[in-house]
């Protein structure tokens, strides 16, 4: 089929193993944010996109270089308290003075609660942009629906860059101990 291309914006999906994990490949990830560009240039134009530190890096990064958009990035995390535990997203680093009175998509790779999104769309608006939407990979199913997402999944998701960590001893990749005992390993 030479001169002919079809565009999918659905990615093909794997099965779920029945333990509910989610386990994306680099191949699919990349399926997800080419749809998440699609499904952006049918209904905004951005004129800049801001990947949410550190993991919507990834997306947003992808989805502007689709778009042709200048990429920035505000970081946030969840930093552990003294027993271990996550608390409340917390910002680190403030958005952009860039964004001020430009059209804004906010990226990040996954929403559930939408805690993250709600506290990154805050920082933004102090900047002043003329307008913001959000968008993400994927969204558990139920929880907070950002104005684009690509994917609706339950269980637990795991993405690509976070399988596998550096063990430091060997300076080997090993499975990341987050998710170890989770589908097929």
């Amino acid at each position: 089929m030479h001169g002919r291309w079809i565009i999918v914006d659905q990615p093909i999906l794997p099965e779920v193993p029945e333990d509910g994990t989610f386990e994306l490949s680099w191949e699919l990830f990349g399926e997800l944010c080419r749809a998440l560009a699609l499904r952006v240039a049918q209904d905004y134009d951005p004129e800049v996109v801001v990947g949410i530190a550190a993991a919507g890096v990834i997306p947003g990064a992808v989805i502007a270089a689709m778009l042709e958009r200048e990429f920035y990035a505000i970081k946030i995390a969840r930093l552990e308290n003294e027993t271990g535990r996550r608390g409340r997203p917390q910002i680190l680093s403030a958005a952009p003075p860039q964004l001020a009175g430009r059209r804004v998509l906010l990226v990040d790779e996954i929403c559930d609660s939408g805690d993250t999104l709600r506290l990154a769309l805050a920082a933004v608006r102090d900047v002043g942009p003329a307008d913001i939407r959000t968008a993400t990979s994927l969204i558990h199913v139920g929880g907070y629906e950002p104005d684009f997402y690509a994917l609706a999944a339950e269980g637990t998701v795991v993405f690509p860059w976070d399988r596998e960590v550096l063990d430091e001893e060997s300076g080997r990749l090993v499975v990341n101990p987050e998710y170890e005992g989770l589908g097929d390993q």
